[in-house]
């Protein structure tokens, strides 16, 4: 196959990814058992450039290939009737430059959506609508939910996002800053600004500190420890055990607060920066951060032991929102979605991150439905609890490296990628820049993107008033899609 064979978090030549020409792309794709992590085109004067990163997760490798496609071309064979794997891929290409992939089983707009958009239908005597949004009670971000019913038992749910368009691509090439990273999803601040600064260090040639990757971690799963929490209680909510969800909530709060000594924001806004970190964690700090973590974990435990042995609770969790592990494999599902249906991907692991190659991670029992989801998050707030300890132990030994070094300029014709594990699963930043060292485009894959339509399956045939119960559980997010 065609490919340059690449590694997570490295820069390469632009001009060295093979260009192929489509229709033998094509066919490589549909044939292919590698997972697609980024399918995107840029404009290439007359024509459009399409590039593909494809993940091979067994060796923790990244494929990377591209194919010129003339402007006047207007379709081609959809891959995706082929292999399911490239649906939302294929959607947004369509949506972004007119090209359409015939024979694409659910060719339905990604974001510009608020035209003429036509929802799927059913007819029956007893079967009816339910539409949900897109403006909703409290914080919500904007999205539409239209169920298909017969009675309280759901057939089909269409989700239309889309709602924001906010252009964040767009003005990352033109004002490419930390700040703007940082707040592309508030709740992703750490994981977008790692997955940011590595890609803009890669561009530069820029080798940061060893205590600065350190760092880095630490933050990201101390973010994935409070998400986490706090979710679990948004969990126990939904079911109506109040108990839980305030003592979540209390944890929670211990751990955003920490990250509020560390840097001076609870979500970790600052702290990240092109070249490093713009804190350092001393002996002192390091020594309440593990304390911290000591209580809260005692806590998460005895919460979750108690919670899991309610009968109420558990009537609600088992076999709720159940997505199988085919559909999942189908759908391209990744991160704890993915793990909760028994797909075991983890970026952190997968593509040999060398602070975690040594980390044990204890093997998960995935039951696909609303209670793996809880339990997921359960078994990564305790694993990521023993990594900050152990991360924190080996930041001792670059106590007296800088925290952030020189910045340098972009290397003309580059191609970088970073993916981050994020709380919600892999967070895919790609860029590249021009001949003359200029950004020329941008491109990030929320984890959102892959789980929103496992969503729509995990409440088929499900009780309407389940939805909330499942929609908590995968937690996606709305700014991360909406870009």
């Amino acid at each position: 196959m065609n490919y340059y064979v690449m590694e997570n978090n490295q820069r390469i030549n632009l001009l060295d990814i093979p260009t192929i020409d489509f229709n033998t792309l094509r066919a490589q794709l549909a044939a292919t058992n590698l997972r697609p992590v980024s399918f995107f085109g840029s404009d290439w004067g007359q024509n459009i450039k399409l590039f593909v990163v494809l993940a091979d997760d067994e060796k923790g490798e990244l494929l990377a290939t591209s194919s010129l496609i003339d402007k006047n071309i207007k379709e081609y064979e959809s891959i995706t009737k082929d292999n399911h794997q490239y649906h939302m891929f294929e959607r947004e290409f369509y949506e972004q430059f007119g090209i359409k992939p015939v024979g694409h089983p659910w060719l339905k707009p990604v974001r510009k959506n608020q035209d003429d958009y036509e929802f799927f239908e059913m007819e029956g005597e007893e079967t009816h609508q339910v539409a949900v949004g897109p403006i909703h009670a409290g914080v919500i971000e904007p999205g539409h939910f239209r169920f298909m019913c017969q009675g309280e038992k759901v057939y089909n749910l269409e989700i239309m996002l889309g709602y924001q368009h906010r252009g964040v691509e767009d003005l990352l090439v033109k004002k490419p800053s930390n700040q703007l990273a940082e707040s592309i999803c508030g709740d992703s601040a750490i994981a977008y600004n790692m997955a940011y600064s590595q890609v803009m260090e890669e561009l530069c040639g820029m080798e940061i500190t060893t205590k600065a990757k350190l760092i880095r971690r630490i933050a990201l799963e101390m973010e994935r420890i409070a998400i986490h929490i706090g979710d679990l209680g948004a969990i126990l909510g939904d079911v109506a055990y109040l108990m839980g969800k305030e003592v979540y909530g209390v944890t929670r709060t211990l751990v955003i607060n920490t990250m509020l000594e560390i840097s001076g924001s609870r979500f970790g806004r600052g702290l990240i920066t092109v070249g490093g970190v713009n804190f350092d964690i001393d002996k002192e700090m390091s020594k309440k951060i593990i304390d911290t973590l000591s209580g809260v974990k005692n806590t998460v435990e005895k919460m979750t032991k108690a919670a899991l042995k309610s009968s109420t609770v558990m009537s609600r969790l088992e076999k709720t929102g159940s997505v199988s592990k085919e559909t999942a494999e189908e759908l391209n599902l990744v991160g704890m979605i993915g793990r909760s249906c028994g797909i075991d991907l983890d970026t952190r692991f997968d593509f040999c991150d060398e602070f975690y190659k040594d980390f044990e991670r204890k093997p998960f029992r995935a039951t696909n439905d609303a209670y793996s989801r809880f339990k997921i998050r359960y078994k990564e707030i305790i694993e990521s609890i023993s990594f900050v300890k152990q991360l924190l132990k080996k930041l001792e030994d670059y106590s007296q490296d800088e925290l952030c070094v020189l910045k340098k300029d972009l290397i003309p014709n580059s191609f970088a990628i970073s993916i981050v594990e994020g709380w919600r699963g892999e967070l895919v930043h790609i860029a590249t820049t021009d001949g003359e060292g200029k950004l020329s485009r941008y491109k990030i894959k929320d984890p959102s993107f892959n789980n929103w339509y496992g969503l729509s399956m995990a409440v088929r045939n499900n009780g309407i008033s389940d939805f909330p119960l499942c929609n908590k559980g995968f937690d996606l997010s709305y700014c991360g899609f909406d870009l």
